[in-house]
């Protein structure tokens, strides 16, 4: 798998094969039947899959103050693309200049001038060019005439609505990970660099690493299951997300338990799944109460990694 910043990079491994473009954030299970049909068409094709996509989201360059907060970054999205097959991602840096790109002028240089593409893959809703005026009807008629495939794949439905970005991040927003996850092709993933804390977590018996620095969506306050990456090595996680009330602290915090883990963690990066959703934030009456409820969430939460486990 192959990421490249700009389309001056492509070579000539990577040209005359088939090409999807859109933003595929969360890279979901619509998005992986799309990038089925896209290996398909490759195949006939007899050449590369690729995947065109925009670093950042074009609405953060356009109007950031209605930018949706990312769900994945370009290095994950790379490599759960790379998972499902593609061959290359190029992952354009979003600008004024691409972006003030008129549909037929989009489409003659990424397609046919830099990729030379000989087949597309696209959702129904695909837009294209300034100010979105290009519809799959119109990338239709280029195709036509420039000789090139066009397969448009249909959305993937859940619980009988169309599975799309949009929809996983409201489940997000509002803690329903298990549900996100059942749309996603991997559970919901965040990183964080581990800060200092207060350290109470050591005192209470449970240390955790207390994340900071995350680019990606947030969940709703509450306590998770999950679990923590770091290297090639991870642990089963329990994690309380928001203000501490048993201590009267209103900032909220990130605050990861790595079940097992014995070593070091300040300054380093830290990966973190979400599972499931165990519990809301409450206050409790006293700190023992507050340990035997922590002690029950790393129980449940050992419970979930033996399920998934197996």
């Amino acid at each position: 798998m192959r990421v490249l910043r700009n389309l001056e990079e492509v070579g000539p491994e990577l040209v005359g094969g088939a090409v999807a473009i859109g933003n595929f954030d969360g890279v979901h299970r619509g998005h992986a039947q799309l990038v089925h049909r896209l290996l398909h068409r490759a195949g006939r094709v007899e050449g590369p899959a690729v995947v065109f996509t925009f670093d950042p989201h074009p609405v953060q360059v356009l109007r950031p103050s209605e930018a949706p907060p990312p769900l994945t970054w370009t290095e994950r999205k790379a490599r759960l693309l790379g998972e499902l097959g593609v061959d290359a991602m190029i992952a354009a840096r979003t600008d004024e200049q691409l972006l003030h790109l008129t549909p037929r002028a989009f489409f003659d240089r990424v397609l046919c001038q830099c990729l030379q593409a000989r087949a597309v893959v696209e959702g129904p809703n695909f837009r294209f060019g300034r100010q979105r005026r290009g519809d799959v009807s119109l990338l239709d008629e280029y195709c036509l005439a420039a000789g090139i495939e066009l397969e448009i794949v249909p959305p993937l439905g859940n619980g009988g609505r169309a599975i799309s970005s949009s929809r996983i991040r409201a489940c997000i927003q509002a803690g329903e990970v298990e549900a996100a996850m059942r749309m996603l092709t991997r559970p919901y993933r965040i990183r964080g660099m581990v800060t200092h804390g207060a350290r109470r977590g050591s005192k209470l018996g449970f240390p955790t690493a207390n994340l900071e620095g995350v680019d990606t969506l947030l969940p709703a306050f509450g306590v998770y299951a999950g679990q923590a990456r770091m290297g090639g090595s991870t642990w089963p996680a329990a994690i309380h997300l928001g203000p501490n009330p048993t201590f009267a602290e209103a900032g909220a915090k990130f605050e990861v338990h790595l079940i097992g883990f014995q070593g070091y963690l300040y300054g380093e990066p830290l990966e973190v799944d979400f599972w499931a959703r165990l519990r809301d934030i409450r206050p409790f009456d006293s700190v023992e109460a507050l340990k035997s409820q922590l002690r029950r969430d790393v129980a449940a939460t050992q419970q979930i990694a033996q399920r998934l486990a197996t």
